[in-house]
């Protein structure tokens, strides 16, 4: 099973304030949904929170959370209490690839599991942030491209959608 991380973190690493975003970027949101759809994401129930307790749509959502029963009668929503339990989940119904999708918790544990790491690299620091990941070690991972995308009418920060491998 190849373990993927998707995530959006500023030049500081910080990926968000009181469980919320710390900027719109469109273009992202749409690369998030192309790269997951059809695919199993998991999630701390934090996040699952936080996109308001609903199944992402064309997933198979996997909540990993303590409660496992909390999220029952979700539709869309299957619960487990640990991340091997979503890998099984996973691999059970035929999936090559689970894609981590957050919070910080999550990715704090997984990172030192994961293959791939899709990283959109918001290029500012946002001082407010209170929520943060792991710095991204570049002795286990090595940049495989890198995007640039500047600002616009619709993203007020430049941002870079970039790729890492584990380096084997």
């Amino acid at each position: 099973m190849i373990i993927s991380i998707v995530v959006a973190a500023s030049e500081d690493n910080a990926i968000g304030k009181d469980n919320q975003l710390l900027w719109k970027l469109p273009n992202d949101m749409k690369f998030f949904k192309n790269l997951t759809w059809g695919m199993p994401v998991v999630m701390g129930r934090k996040t699952f929170e936080s996109i308001g307790s609903k199944a992402l749509p064309g997933r198979l959502n996997i909540v990993l959370t303590r409660q496992p029963k909390r999220y029952d009668g979700v539709n869309g929503v299957v619960s487990v209490n640990d991340f091997n339990q979503a890998i099984q989940l996973a691999e059970a119904q035929g999936y090559k690839e689970l894609f981590v999708i957050g919070g910080s918790e999550l990715y704090h544990q997984t990172f030192a599991l994961a293959d791939k790491i899709y990283l959109t690299r918001v290029h500012s620091t946002f001082p407010a942030a209170d929520t943060f990941i792991d710095q991204l070690d570049t002795n286990k991972f090595e940049l495989i491209s890198s995007e640039k995308m500047p600002t616009d009418e619709k993203h007020a920060v430049a941002y870079s959608f970039e790729s890492w491998q584990r380096i084997k």
